[in-house]
């Protein structure tokens, strides 16, 4: 029996650490071969240049520390270029769509390492700064004459004061660059940049991170890369102890990046501009979501899981942000869920609600539709720019997904259901059509599908397990279509539903029991849950991971499942770690999957 193989055995402390060891080895080898590379890159060009200027006359005046301050600088100059070319998402979305890199470069660790160079950079600047300032001006300013003499060539004659170093064109550009990056980076860290405003509270503190915070705060000061990177340039130009250009190589450095990223934005303009869509509806549901029904660009393709970036110019001439798709690649029209929780999302509504007129609706829908006061051209105008790669898109690689959504963070995954009940529509409609005789609809025939002949070709899930987490109970109305679709259409039991509201104990517990007995005696009698309004059962309390994995392995034995999650951090590590540990004890291998915004 497997849960008596799944049994804790005791080891020996360094035959427990050997197997963890090597479990992580093969779970993260991609992760693993690209930083050493990366890390092997920068040890070489930090060795590189403290060799370089070990020999140069500058040792004899500043020592060492001209030796690490060079060093740093360099692995600076790599890393500055490198940091543009993981939040070039059109190159990386074609190179997963196109390519097969996918298999040895982890392209959804993207904007993790992203962060890790940022780090690296920080690093850099510390380890390079403090070289110059508190090692090398101060030992130029006490030379004796006959060891600075050698040094007049790059500073002139010996200076007088600390100040003259400051002054220059290399220490202006470098101070200015420091304090922008500071900003930058103290703003883009998650406590800031997820703060949520505080309307509450009047203090003095919250009333200046209110207005110094948030995604807004963020997105503004990342974009002082632009004035970074030309102060950079110049003071590569404008180098300590250097003066032909060939030895100026931090042009050479960001030159094919910078013109990457710069076409990365140029394209996105140029396509954007081509893509306004129309409003079509737009509903707002419990829980403060609004939701964007919008008219799909001619041309426009995409995958499940995928996701867009938004901008209303009435809200934000400049902002662009991330939503899932949350319908499927076949539907006529696109939709994206929109939590109101930030200042932009917040002043969308807004946006939204003063141009609308809020009709009477029956209430029992669950969500008031904000609608056109007879014009169409009262709607802002909205431009997509898209579609973009994420890890969900990838669920049709496997035979059985296991496919976790806590919150608004359900939103990929709707897609993938709905892309499923469409294939199954598909296949169903293939073999009716091949019973009764008559030829399957060709793809003109059939607009917006794929060949029927196609479908089963294409579509390998043969199961499904979608676990919903959310501690309030009116998110359920949120996809409330969506699961009564997948219970009417879903005859082969492709999909299995469990939502889970954590606002509520657990099952078993006396204070849920009533709960729980009015929810069989309402679906018995009408066949609809009670807590979530849908065919969906909805369950008490959080899942239990370790029982989700367990039963999934003795389902599918010899399978490969993909895993895939979205949402809040708190339970990553938990599934992360479930994950390898029953591959390494089943014979089920569980593939993990985290989506990055």
């Amino acid at each position: 029996m497997l849960s008596e193989k799944l049994k804790p055995t005791r080891d020996h402390p360094l035959k427990t650490w050997y197997r963890d060891f090597n479990y992580f080895l093969v779970d993260n080898w991609q992760r693993f071969w690209v930083v050493a590379l990366w890390i092997g890159i920068m040890a070489a060009l930090f060795a590189y240049q403290y060799v370089q200027y070990r020999k140069r006359d500058a040792f004899d005046v500043m020592g060492h520390c001209v030796c690490m301050a060079k060093g740093a600088a360099e692995t600076l100059k790599l890393n500055m270029a490198l940091i543009l070319l993981p939040v070039c998402r059109n190159i990386i979305t074609w190179l997963r769509n196109k390519t097969r890199l996918g298999v040895a470069v982890p392209f959804d660790d993207n904007l993790n390492f992203h962060k890790v160079i940022a780090m690296a950079i920080a690093i850099g600047v510390g380890v390079h700064g403090i070289s110059h300032l508190a090692c090398d001006f101060p030992r130029l300013l006490n030379a004796s004459p006959e060891k600075y003499k050698p040094m007049e060539p790059y500073f002139g004659e010996q200076p007088a004061s600390y100040w003259y170093f400051v002054k220059g064109c290399e220490g202006v550009t470098g101070i200015i660059m420091v304090v922008l990056m500071a900003i930058s980076f103290t703003l883009a860290s998650p406590w800031l940049r997820r703060r949520k405003e505080e309307k509450s509270s009047k203090t003095l503190m919250n009333k200046i991170l209110n207005k110094l915070t948030g995604f807004n705060a963020f997105w503004y000061t990342h974009h002082l890369f632009i004035v970074v990177y030309s102060l950079l340039i110049v003071h590569g130009v404008k180098l300590y102890l250097a003066r032909e250009w060939y030895k100026k190589t931090t042009w050479m450095y960001l030159a094919v990046p910078m013109t990457l990223y710069g076409g990365e934005r140029l394209v996105r303009t140029l396509r954007s501009r081509a893509r306004a869509v129309n409003i079509l509806q737009v509903p707002v549901y419990p829980g403060n979501v609004l939701v964007l029904h919008m008219s799909k660009p001619h041309g426009f393709k995409y995958k499940s899981g995928q996701y867009i970036f938004v901008k209303c110019a009435a809200v934000s001439p400049f902002e662009w942000h991330p939503f899932s798709i949350t319908t499927a690649p076949n539907d006529n029209f696109l939709s994206v869920h929109i939590r109101i929780v930030g200042d932009w999302t917040r002043q969308l509504k807004t946006v939204f609600s003063n141009v609308c007129q809020q009709p009477p609706v029956d209430k029992s829908e669950g969500a008031d539709s904000l609608q056109e006061d007879n014009n169409p051209m009262y709607f802002p105008k909205v431009l997509i720019d898209g579609p973009y790669g994420a890890p969900t898109q990838d669920y049709k690689d496997y035979d059985v997904v296991l496919l976790v959504g806590l919150g608004i963070g359900a939103t990929p995954m709707i897609s993938v259901v709905r892309d499923i009940i469409n294939n199954i529509r598909s296949i169903e409609e293939e073999e009716n059509s091949l019973e009764g005789g008559t030829r399957p609809p060709t793809p003109k025939q059939k607009t917006g599908a794929n060949s029927s002949s196609s479908h089963k070709h294409d579509f390998r899930t043969r199961k499904a397990y979608f676990y919903w987490v959310t501690r309030e109970q009116g998110s359920f109305d949120w996809f409330k279509d969506v699961m009564n679709e997948a219970a009417e259409m879903d005859h082969r039991g492709v999909i299995e539903m469990h939502n889970h509201c954590t606002s509520v104990y657990e099952e078993g517990d006396a204070r849920s029991a009533l709960i729980a007995m009015l929810q069989s005696i309402y679906l018995a009698k009408n066949g609809l849950d009670v807590v979530s309004g849908t065919r969906v059962v909805s369950h008490f309390a959080k899942p239990n991971w370790r029982t989700v994995y367990k039963r999934i392995a003795l389902n599918h034995p010899d399978t490969t499942v993909g895993v895939f999650f979205c949402g809040a951090p708190a339970p990553v590590k938990e599934l992360r770690q479930l994950a390898s540990y029953f591959s390494h004890t089943t014979s089920t291998t569980f593939v993990f999957h985290k989506e990055n915004f």
